[in-house]
């Protein structure tokens, strides 16, 4: 019999270090997308604050609590990252496990955002983007889903695109750290 190994979306990828920069993969824990049913978006979200302390979060929005976060990712549509979903939230929304279907890094140190300005239509400036900040937009060619947490961005994509994600992102951190070193 084969003895199957599990890898990570970014096995063998990450972590990256470019200068300042590093980009690193990051265990969201489970990822459930919540939908509200129609007209339930006040109760799934009180089911929330009840469930774990956070509401469904407004359009370009994150909610944060300990250990969970509710990330905004369309459309009366939001992530909830990390633990399993409570039994109540699925009287008001439409709930799907997305674990497995993506890939979540995060990009940090001084110069994130010349990184990405490179790569993304969007500001993502802390005074344009702060902190709870969260955006469904391109990198390059693939959708992502990005939020701005303390310890700087985070990138989801699809698992699919984990790769090219990394690829794209580590030739422009280099690009970037080069261009610093030159002064």
């Amino acid at each position: 019999m084969v003895d199957l190994t599990a890898l990570t979306p970014c096995s063998g990828l990450l972590p990256l270090r470019k200068g300042d920069v590093t980009l690193s993969e990051l265990d969201p824990g489970r990822i459930t997308s919540l939908m509200p049913f129609p007209g339930q978006g006040a109760a799934l979200s009180r089911a929330l604050e009840v469930a774990y302390g956070l509401g469904f979060p407004a359009p370009g929005q994150v909610t944060r609590a300990e250990g969970v976060a509710c990330v905004w990712t369309g459309r009366d549509q939001a992530f909830l990252m990390g633990p399993e979903p409570d039994p109540a939230l699925a009287d008001h929304a439409a709930m799907t496990d997305q674990s497995d279907a993506w890939a979540v890094v995060l990009l940090a140190g001084e110069g994130a955002e010349d990184v990405l300005a490179r790569l993304v239509p969007i500001d993502l400036r802390p005074a344009a983007f702060p902190e709870s900040s969260a955006a469904r937009t391109l990198c390059q060619h693939m959708t992502v889903s990005i939020s701005r947490r303390a310890e700087g961005l985070q990138i989801m994509c699809f698992r699919s695109m984990a790769r090219t994600l990394a690829h794209e992102i580590a030739d422009v951190m280099a690009s970037v750290a080069g261009r610093r070193a030159a002064g």
